[in-house]
């Protein structure tokens, strides 16, 4: 039997990820909702070869669309998953077995997520990273501030052990630094509209806090020359977050 869950999904040109997520909850998931900003290649296709509900929304921006697919979903809990994200067997095993004996007693459950990073497993830069993302429908929220968005709920929530899911994050170094440019672009962008403004202290800084974080409480280190990448790719994503909101300061002077 499938679960009372809904799993919810945004995409945009994601062929070579959409089937491998939606593979992985196929066999637990009542409701697949897909929420698509407008994909110009196999998305929709395989998408629906699943059974989803493929519904076209607008980009309004990753907060407001999470939100979007959150409220088209039916099922009285909601799985959110991106599209290069899928469950190992493990845990949708975990998943199963907390439904067994009827409705879950708590209102969210925490999931931990492992990422692939240039052919290998990232087992201490990004990882354990617990992130809220099986969620009682009726309290849960997207917050944050793009492009961070992160998955809230009214209530109680708790870790759910047994398993990870994985995260298949960058095709390739080209692609993480693309990536890279385009959030802090954005997250310099949502800074900018909040009404902050530059603070060259925070252009030094800020990158500084990046590596010692990444170095000493994670131990990116044990990754090898991968944990070494992600913790200055890190710091140049700090660090160009306000050199962005800089150049912004400029421009409007001229």
């Amino acid at each position: 039997m499938k679960l009372p869950l809904s799993v919810a999904v945004i995409t945009l040109n994601e062929e070579d990820n959409i089937g491998r997520c939606l593979e992985s909850v196929k066999d637990i998931a009542a409701e697949v909702v897909v929420v698509d900003s407008g994909s110009t290649d196999q998305t929709a296709h395989i998408a629906q070869q699943y059974g989803s509900r493929f519904l076209f929304n607008q980009w309004p921006g990753h907060v407001k669309q999470k939100n979007f697919a959150l409220q088209q979903c039916t099922q009285p809990w909601v799985l959110s998953l991106d599209a290069d994200e899928c469950l190992t067997p493990e845990l949708a095993q975990a998943v199963r077995d907390l439904f067994q004996s009827g409705e879950p007693r708590l209102d969210g459950y925490q999931l931990n997520r492992r990422t692939e990073y240039l052919g290998k497993w990232i087992w201490h830069a990004w990882y354990p990273e617990w992130r809220l993302r099986l969620v009682r429908r009726e309290k849960a929220e997207w917050q944050g501030r793009d492009p961070h968005d992160k998955l809230s709920v009214s209530g109680s929530s708790a870790k759910l052990k047994g398993g990870d899911f994985l995260h298949y994050t960058y095709r390739d170094f080209s692609h993480h630094m693309e990536q890279t440019i385009k959030y802090a672009r954005i997250g310099a962008q949502a800074a900018l509209d909040r009404g902050e403004t530059f603070k060259g202290r925070k252009l030094l800084l800020s990158p500084i806090g990046r590596i010692l974080k990444m170095m000493i409480r994670r131990q990116a280190w044990r990754d090898g020359w991968r944990g070494m990448i992600i913790t200055f790719s890190s710091a140049m994503s700090a660090f160009l977050k306000y050199a962005y909101m800089y150049e912004e300061k400029v421009r409007k002077l001229h």
